[in-house]
């Protein structure tokens, strides 16, 4: 559904529902151009940090000391 950026401002709340309860996507344009798309959420029981998952990676060695032993000596 598109429609324009002054019709989506007075039917804002009506158009959140449908996209809600229909599952529809709504283009906002504004002079003829997009500007904005209003989707529905791809899982709404999904934990946000849970999207990021796997895609860290480990480079250091994790039983490394976090300072050196010279300046452990140096706080004694």
């Amino acid at each position: 559904m598109v429609v324009t950026a002054s019709e989506f401002k007075a039917k804002c709340l009506a158009l959140f529902d449908r996209v809600r309860d229909r599952g529809e996507t709504i283009v906002i344009t504004k002079r003829g151009k997009v500007v904005a798309r209003v989707l529905p959420p791809a899982d709404t029981d999904e934990k946000p940090w849970r999207r990021v998952r796997g895609t860290a990676t480990w480079n250091g060695d994790p039983f490394a000391p976090a300072i050196d032993e010279a300046d452990i000596d140096a706080l004694k």
